[in-house]
């Protein structure tokens, strides 16, 4: 498993909310303890919500909101957007400029002694390719609120037919919540992977076992459901 895969997993598995001991982690994903150590301090500073230490174990919360402010999806969305676009340019004055900002947003955070430290801007990020996701998720958006069925193909070239039910944003990886109707179960798929979106003919209902609160009631995916 590549590196990059491999620290999108964990996020996967952390941010089911509960702890999760690196002994676990490194025997599921079959790497050693001390890589997962290393794993952890990457997401850390990558910006990833990760909380907890060695010894006592992981988790992660997501977060989207600076105080004064209520953040929109919308204008979240559009800041990750300007500034990873600025940060990755070769305009040096810019760049500072736009790391300057980054600093500011980090300063009006909310002190939580309970949360790890995370920084929303410029930090050392593994999912360089994670800017792929923003083209889509307007399309996304719209067809969650009209229950839309869609047909998604990835970079692998798969394809699946889903129900999108929930956008969420990971330390700027953006996932897609779904029924899967390909393969029959919830999928939590990486939004960054999607090439493709086309419209199905045909709304979806709710139907028992298939819905956003059924999904919520499981907790977290099985593996087999992650993308």
């Amino acid at each position: 498993m590549k590196r990059a895969q491999r620290l999108y997993a964990l996020v996967q598995t952390l941010k089911d909310g509960n702890l999760h001991r690196a002994e676990d982690l490194a025997e599921d994903l079959n790497v050693s303890v001390r890589t997962i150590y290393r794993d952890m301090d990457t997401l850390v500073v990558s910006g990833v919500p990760v909380e907890g230490e060695r010894g006592l174990g992981y988790s992660a919360r997501a977060a989207i909101t600076l105080p004064p402010l209520n953040l929109t999806v919308n204008e979240l969305e559009a800041l990750h957007l300007g500034l990873a676009a600025i940060g990755y340019s070769m305009d040096e004055e810019m760049k500072t400029a736009a790391e300057s900002l980054s600093a500011k947003i980090d300063a009006v955070l909310p002190e939580d002694e309970t949360a790890a430290p995370k920084s929303f801007g410029f930090a050392v990020y593994p999912f360089a390719d994670a800017a792929e996701a923003f083209q889509h998720l307007p399309s996304l958006r719209s067809a969650i609120r009209a229950r839309q069925r869609l047909k998604l193909t990835f970079a692998d070239q798969s394809v699946q037919e889903v129900r999108p039910l929930k956008l969420d944003y990971w330390g700027r990886v953006w996932t897609l919540v779904a029924w899967c109707e390909t393969t029959d179960q919830f999928e939590s798929l990486r939004v960054d992977q999607i090439k493709t979106v086309s419209i199905l003919p045909g709304l979806f209902v709710e139907e028992e076992g298939k819905r956003l609160s059924d999904y919520s009631s499981l907790g977290s995916l099985p593996r087999a459901g992650r993308r």
